[in-house]
């Protein structure tokens, strides 16, 4: 028997297999984005710590995961003869068909999307909170949007296999592309010629919708986008400010910020991790317009007590107050343990600096600046815009605004960290070795920018290992070393007085310039 061509051809006019195709790509594309949608809520679940989101989420994804497509499409097409009150629905093979592909495709999904949640670095939360936004805006506007660019070359490769998967729907009687091929060929016995037509069908669909998902991988790639936009100077965004201000009929309200005022303290703050205590008592005060440096070894606990100003770490006992209200309590009282946590509009006001940087690398350096004003609804979005520019134009990066992190020097990365969290306007700014990631010929423009600010009287807590600089810009310096704050005073008291036997072998090998 020869293979038939020109019968193979005539498929391609053949008005049933086009209408087959067209279910097929309608049935994958609702399944794909439905189990995509509900795949998150799945994904966040398992990577909760409640258990009562921890366990319903893992034994769905388990069960799912485990029961082969055809076994769950057979018995979601028969169960209105289980329960009758779904024959309404159920007795439509493409809803009953689609059911099975979107319970079974959401476990598959739910561990792609864990798998991308699990790959954005956690300085991208953490960034998230120190500029006071909620969970569910972190995951949202941070979170979310990469890890879908991260998964998304495996949600794709989902969905070819979701469509191919649809022609098991042919055993619910679906006319989709398969189940059309096979009636023609038990008529005509054509079989070769039938499959061949039938396989280019599923060919072409595979193509054209793995065009469209490659080309939304390719808008979604940041590393892709040119810088088109050019920022207005100075001068211009200076005059649309105060045209703003003079249209505006009212201001923000303005805090107390008398040198007198005591805007933070700390007392007895301790933290243990796995039984090693990594603070002791720990505490401070520091006063509106203070500058204040943070010396001591590596592992002395600098960074984890400036984390316990804004929520980033949880202290086991002691308190924080901001602006004398408190905003952590922990302790021992009659009614037993008692814990008190930070507001989120108490962490607005404590923005901080990050050693490695954690801007969000599919946002602009503009972007990244304003993202914390617009969440919290300072002003509208052109009001942000330009206060986002001044505070990029205070941190020397105007001309940058408009590229995206991967496009900037490590030190230009920081002094854009730096303007993100002087557009909050914060009462206290915190630094964590903000130096300390950088090559050194970029150190200098960092710590530069960092001086000019101490000009403008803004309140600064600064872990640096930089002796010079935090001899040059604070007002007082505070030594630790395990744990304890073991010495405090102004700069020359610690760099140049009878400092003690510990901080005298710390800074053996600093000479003051």
């Amino acid at each position: 028997m020869s293979f038939d061509w020109s019968y193979a051809i005539s498929l391609f006019w053949y008005l049933p297999l086009w209408k087959a195709a067209l279910l097929v790509a309608e049935l994958s594309v609702l399944a794909w984005a439905i189990a995509t949608f509900l795949g998150f809520f799945f994904a966040l679940a398992k990577l909760s710590r409640s258990p009562l989101l921890y366990y319903p989420s893992a034994i769905y994804i388990w069960f799912f995961r485990s029961l082969p497509l055809l076994v769950l499409l057979i018995f979601v097409y028969n169960l209105p003869q289980v329960i009758p009150w779904t024959r309404g629905f159920l007795t439509s093979a493409f809803v009953a068909g689609l059911l099975s592909l979107v319970l079974s495709e959401t476990a598959y999904i739910a561990e792609i999307h864990r798998g991308g949640l699990l790959s954005v670095p956690d300085g991208q939360r953490e960034a998230g909170h120190a500029l006071g936004m909620s969970f569910l805006g972190i995951q949202r506007l941070i979170v979310i949007p990469q890890a879908i660019r991260i998964a998304l070359p495996t949600l794709a490769n989902q969905f070819v296999t979701i469509l191919k998967l649809t022609s098991l729907i042919s055993v619910i009687s679906l006319a989709e592309i398969l189940l059309v091929g096979q009636r023609l060929y038990t008529q005509n016995f054509k079989v070769l010629e039938t499959m061949l037509a039938v396989s280019i069908y599923y060919v072409l669909l595979v193509t054209v919708f793995d065009s469209l998902l490659k080309s939304m991988e390719r808008h979604m790639d940041v590393t892709r986008r040119k810088v088109t936009e050019t920022p207005p100077g100075r001068e211009a965004i200076q005059g649309q400010l105060q045209q703003r201000a003079a249209d505006s009929s009212t201001t923000r309200p303005t805090t107390d910020d008398s040198s007198d005022s005591v805007v933070i303290e700390a007392r007895d703050v301790c933290k243990s991790y796995d039984g090693l205590e990594v603070l002791k008592n720990a505490g401070m005060q520091v006063r509106a317009g203070e500058v204040v440096a943070i010396i001591g070894p590596s592992g002395s606990g600098k960074t984890t007590f400036i984390r316990t100003l804004n929520g980033l770490a949880v202290p086991d006992r002691g308190h924080i107050r901001l602006n004398g209200d408190t905003m952590f309590q922990a302790g021992t009282s009659a009614d037993g343990d008692t814990v008190r946590r930070p507001a989120r509009a108490q962490i607005e006001q404590i923005s901080m600096v990050f050693q490695h940087f954690n801007l969000f690398p599919h946002k602009t350096a503009l972007q990244n600046v304003t993202l914390g004003p617009l969440y919290h609804r300072r002003g509208d979005r052109e009001q942000m815009r330009l206060e986002g520019l001044v505070a990029l134009d205070k941190a020397g990066l105007l001309e940058h605004a408009y590229k995206y992190p991967h496009q900037l020097s490590g030190g230009q990365q920081q002094r854009v960290a730096i303007a993100r969290a002087l557009a909050m306007k914060p009462q206290v700014i915190l630094f964590d070795e903000p130096t300390s990631a950088l090559d050194p010929e970029l150190v200098g423009e960092v710590l530069k920018t960092i001086e000019d600010l101490t000009r403008e009287g803004l309140t600064m807590i600064i872990v640096t290992h930089e002796m010079q600089f935090a001899y040059r810009i604070s007002d007082r310096v505070v030594f630790m070393d395990n744990g304890e704050m073991v010495r405090a005073g102004a700069p020359d008291d610690i760099f140049r007085g009878d400092s003690g036997p510990r901080l005298q072998r710390f800074l053996k090998d600093f000479k003051l310039q």
